[in-house]
């Protein structure tokens, strides 16, 4: 009687699967996005009419075509939050939303009525 040569296995043993396969003192991968701040941030959820929504997205898209860089809603969001931060405006006597809004614009040079 003939017998059958022994195949060779292949895959791992019970005792591999469970080998860990990065060293001791290496550091584990980091996964996602490599992060953009610096600095502690918080994650605001604010409202925004749907004509600002486009509006921010019309301007990311024009910036990327004539720059070729990507800029976000968040982005142009937290400029403008800066600059107004950095600005010497006194908005303190404001008492509604549209005040702020034409203290803003009569301030970058254009008012519309």
């Amino acid at each position: 009687m003939a017998t059958r040569p022994t195949a060779k296995r292949i895959g791992k043993t019970g005792e591999e699967i469970f080998v860990p396969h990065h060293e001791a003192n290496a550091e584990p991968k980091k996964r996602g996005r490599r992060p953009s701040h610096t600095e502690h941030w918080t994650k605001v959820t604010v409202v925004l009419f749907d004509r600002q929504i486009v509006f921010l997205d019309r301007l990311g898209a024009d910036i990327r075509a004539a720059s070729g860089v990507a800029i976000s809603r968040a982005h142009v969001i937290r400029a403008l939050i800066d600059a107004l931060s950095e600005s010497d405006l006194d908005l303190t006597g404001t008492r509604s939303e549209a005040d702020l809004k034409a203290i803003l614009t009569a301030r970058l040079g254009r008012y519309r009525v």
